[in-house]
């Protein structure tokens, strides 16, 4: 009696073997479900990430170009020079808000020349390289120190693309060139794409991310005349008429 009743309590090995292979299942889809959910944490904060680091990088493009100077008469240190392709860069002065990136480092030197550029830069990780945007800025008459130079303040990392264009009046179309020494651009578009590098080893791949926007420059050349005092010939003061205001010196 007693053999029958602790037999009848006992699980056979069929029975345990069923409960392990059902707790194995439970187990194997908590692991698949929690996979999915880290999985997509990344790409979220990943993509949170991409866009917070694309409106710094046009924030600080835009502030820059809105407050851009240029006198005819002094063009070594008021260019503006714009190049795409390979190399792509934008170089122009500008009197830049307080808010500024390293505008701590240069005191009361607010007219500053700024150049933005795209540069290969090696992953300590895994050797990889990837470009990011760079900005170097320096006061115009004191030159670029090698600090500024080597050590740049970085943008935005990954970069794949940037692009400037100005808005040609003559052909009304964007241009990826600006030849005409003697004028600014009104109108310049800027294209940032970033993105497209694995995150990590769930195999992960970031999206490529792009933005453009049209930024229209406030100012326009100064020209020589006004810097130099020309006039007319009865000595009165000369009015320049530019596309966006009138100046009288």
């Amino acid at each position: 009696m007693r053999s029958r009743q602790h037999s009848r309590c006992a699980f056979t090995l069929i029975e345990v073997m069923i409960a392990i292979t059902i707790f194995s299942l439970v187990i194997a889809a908590i692991y698949s479900t929690w996979t999915l959910i880290l999985r997509a944490t990344r790409v979220s904060q990943e993509a949170a990430a991409q866009a917070q680091r694309q409106r710094i990088a046009i924030r600080t493009i835009e502030d820059a170009l809105t407050g851009i100077e240029s006198f005819q008469a002094d063009q070594q240190y008021y260019s503006f020079i714009v190049q795409n392709g390979q190399q792509p860069m934008l170089c122009f002065t500008a009197r830049l808000p307080d808010d500024f990136p390293r505008n701590g480092k240069f005191g009361d030197f607010d007219v500053r020349r700024v150049l933005f550029d795209v540069e290969p830069v090696s992953s300590p990780g895994d050797g990889s390289a990837e470009n990011d945007l760079v900005l170097r800025q320096y006061p115009i008459l004191t030159g670029m120190d090698q600090d500024e130079q080597q050590t740049p303040f970085v943008l935005a990392r990954d970069v794949k693309t940037f692009t400037v264009e100005c808005w040609n009046t003559n052909t009304m179309d964007w241009s990826d060139e600006w030849d005409n020494t003697n004028s600014i651009p009104q109108l310049i578009r800027v294209t940032l794409a970033f993105g497209g590098s694995s995150l990590d080893n769930l195999g992960s791949t970031a999206p490529t991310w792009s933005v453009t926007r049209v930024i229209a420059v406030p100012s326009q050349m100064m020209p020589a005349v006004v810097q130099t005092g020309g006039g007319n010939a009865g000595g009165g003061p000369v009015t320049i008429s530019l596309p966006s205001a009138t100046i009288k010196p």
